[in-house]
């Protein structure tokens, strides 16, 4: 298949749609568009492949620039702030499609895929937690038959599930294989940093501290932070004090919190090292952000 025929098969599907993120006839499968270029911008993106089929995006994380753009896509298997900058327009607007990575399907392919099928475990790799990898042709053609599934209720309610473990299956076999089982195999340090980082997500409020961050990964503080760097490109502190700004941000533009409430919610005791915090990281005031009624 060629990449214009993605084009192709995406452009009916976008029609009449704001730009961003918006769902699908399928779940865990979401499209995107967007009709104007934007520069780096903090983001956060949670587990998930994303198929750029016209248009450019650019990430940065750390010291890594990671493009992906027709021809590539990203697989993000951790939910990682960094930044992202965007080439589209109005005359060439960027269009994609992104497919949340479920670890239940994603373990049953991991199990079901052991080294004698052809799979290797790769126990001595250093897995990338984000990263761009090349379409192959199996993937554009796996992509291609999900898109299709789209066009159709009932082949996106029958068929739709299928369509999405076969594009997981793709993504499972390439060059991010190795950092996609590992949030399945619980082996080396990375799965020790990783699990650490899941459950961050859901103690965003709490007070946490890197000795008690390395504990839980059952290393030494100065192991924790070096691999802990290795995988997410920045410090433990850093990287909390990142999401939760990015959170915070998620919470201004979409709920009924004000800046106080959100600072809490986010794990801030003081709004005032907040509000500092928030303009320093996106360049406005929290209250600039807060969602209008």
């Amino acid at each position: 298949m060629a990449l214009s025929d993605l084009v192709s098969l995406l452009e009916p599907l976008h029609q009449d749609k704001e730009d961003g993120f918006y769902a699908s006839a399928v779940s865990g499968v979401s499209l995107l568009r967007c009709q104007e270029a934007h520069g780096r911008n903090p983001i956060i993106y949670e587990p998930s492949l994303i198929f750029i089929a016209q248009g450019k995006k650019v990430g940065y994380l750390g010291d890594r620039v990671i493009e992906y753009n027709p021809g590539h896509y990203l697989v993000q298997t951790l939910p990682l702030p960094f930044e992202c900058e965007t080439y589209a327009s109005q005359d060439k607007p960027l269009l994609g499609i992104a497919v949340s990575i479920d670890l239940t399907v994603l373990a049953e392919l991991v199990h079901t895929s052991l080294p004698e099928y052809g799979i290797p475990s790769d126990h001595n790799s250093s897995p990338k937690p984000m990263d761009s990898v090349a379409m192959t042709e199996g993937m554009q053609e796996a992509v291609s038959r999900l898109v299709r599934a789209l066009h159709d209720p009932l082949d996106a309610h029958v068929m739709g599930q299928a369509r999405v473990r076969e594009v997981v299956f793709e993504a499972l076999k390439g060059q991010q294989g190795p950092a996609l089982k590992a949030l399945i195999l619980h082996q080396g340090n990375y799965s020790r940093v990783i699990r650490v980082l899941s459950e961050l997500q859901q103690k965003i409020d709490e007070g946490i501290t890197v000795e008690a961050l390395a504990v839980r990964a059952n290393m030494s503080v100065s192991n924790f932070h070096k691999h802990f760097k290795e995988v997410t490109r920045c410090s433990p502190l850093q990287y909390l004090k990142r999401l939760r700004l990015i959170k915070a941000r998620l919470l201004l533009s979409h709920d009924d919190l004000n800046v106080g409430q959100t600072a809490r919610a986010v794990g801030y005791k003081s709004i005032n090292q907040f509000s500092r915090d928030y303009k320093s990281y996106f360049g406005t005031s929290p209250k600039q952000d807060v969602r209008l009624e």
